[in-house]
């Protein structure tokens, strides 16, 4: 019984030591990180846009959508659609044009130019 004990606690702490040194590794993007990104004209684009029809965005008015992923901790994220890094620059490229990098994704092309995704890219990384 003890043995069984100290092994349960053993496991438990491998686990928060696992997960710990997971959190470590997470990005800390920030949106200082998008070059010449404003993180407020970025927000209202996002309303414009109506991406809050698909997303959970915070900081967004109505934007409580349920098709795609909630879009919370964005600066904290890995991965972008599965397909990219989080990198501020493969986050513009798939604003601006989502099927050209994972052809069938529901998210659509809405036209977004590249400025307006680097706004846009700015906001989420503000998203801690």
């Amino acid at each position: 019984m003890k043995a069984a004990w100290i092994l349960g606690a053993g496991l438990v702490l491998m686990t928060v030591g696992t997960l710990a040194g997971c959190r470590g590794r997470q990005s800390s993007l920030t949106s200082s990180m998008v070059s010449d990104g404003s993180p407020q004209h970025g927000r209202e684009l996002i309303g414009q846009y109506g991406c809050g029809a698909c997303h959970v965005i915070p900081g967004v008015h109505a934007a409580r959508g349920l098709v795609g992923p909630p879009l919370f901790f964005w600066s904290r994220r890995t991965m972008i659609a599965g397909e990219l890094s989080n990198t501020p620059n493969n986050l513009e490229r798939w604003i601006e044009n989502p099927p050209a990098i994972e052809p069938g994704t529901a998210m659509p092309n809405l036209g977004v130019t590249p400025a307006q995704a680097r706004d846009m890219a700015a906001y989420l990384y503000t998203l801690q």
